[in-house]
């Protein structure tokens, strides 16, 4: 196995609270990792760290991607090399068409890293083509990024955004939450086509019933900022019986 993504000793606070306490995790190409833990534990606060989200000091550790200093770049930097960041909550961005918005992250992460863009015919047909398998309509495209829209289409947006840019590395933040069933049944289908033996993913979720759709290599128990206990996919049968609260208070 490769590895693609290399934590150690990771330790971050927020406005002077400590949150991560020295992580360490490695995500090999071809896997998928799933973090579950009990709210507060540090899920989020490593998936915005990974992304280089603003507010967050890094006070120890270090992050490689494909052996590189993930932390030394800038986000868009991080964007062009393969991160993404699919949110919980997408954020709305009133006034601009869907369809613009990712015409220009497409083009503008062709052009950092040295590619030509691609013409808007092209590009237009190929989010077309992903838009249909997601069960997004042409209206949706031409709709301002994220208003309005329900959280399956949220969440179905953000699938369209990965399946576009090809990241090397997904990152889905609880990216089950506000969806029904119908809709984490699309958005599983939607990520598990992206399933290649280039690509990485790490999927944030309290609950296991997005597992049963993702289907994980290891499942990881974070708490209290550290990673206190690794296994497969099994661990997260034993988590939806047991809760979290054994792992809270081993972490303390």
């Amino acid at each position: 196995m490769t590895p693609l993504l290399q934590i150690r000793g990771l330790e971050a606070e927020v406005a002077g609270r400590k949150i991560l306490k020295g992580l360490d995790l490695t995500v090999n190409k071809g896997e998928i990792h799933a973090i579950m833990g009990p709210n507060g534990a540090g899920k989020s606060t490593l998936s915005h760290v990974l992304a280089g989200k603003p507010g967050y000091e890094i006070t120890a550790g270090e992050v490689l991607l494909d052996g590189e200093d993930l932390l030394a770049m800038a986000p868009d930097e991080r964007a062009a090399k393969g991160v993404f960041l699919a949110f919980q909550y997408p954020i709305e961005i009133p006034g601009v068409a869907t369809l613009t918005f990712l015409r220009t992250a497409f083009n503008a992460q062709r052009k950092k890293r040295g590619e030509e863009e691609l013409s808007s015919p092209d590009l237009l047909k190929r989010v077309r083509d992903i838009a249909k398998d997601l069960g997004i309509d042409a209206e949706m495209l031409r709709r301002p990024v994220n208003v309005g829209f329900s959280g399956g289409e949220k969440k179905r947006n953000e699938t369209l955004q990965m399946a576009l840019l090809q990241p090397k590395l997904c990152v889905l933040d609880e990216t089950d939450s506000g969806l029904d069933i119908d809709a984490l049944k699309v958005v599983a289908n939607g990520v598990n086509a992206l399933r290649s033996a280039e690509r990485g993913m790490i999927v944030i979720t309290h609950y296991q019933r997005l597992l049963d759709y993702i289907v994980p290599d290891v499942v990881h128990v974070l708490a209290a900022g550290q990673i206190v206990r690794t296994g497969g996919k099994d661990l997260a049968l034993e988590l939806e019986k047991t809760g979290y609260a054994q792992y809270q208070n081993e972490a303390a």
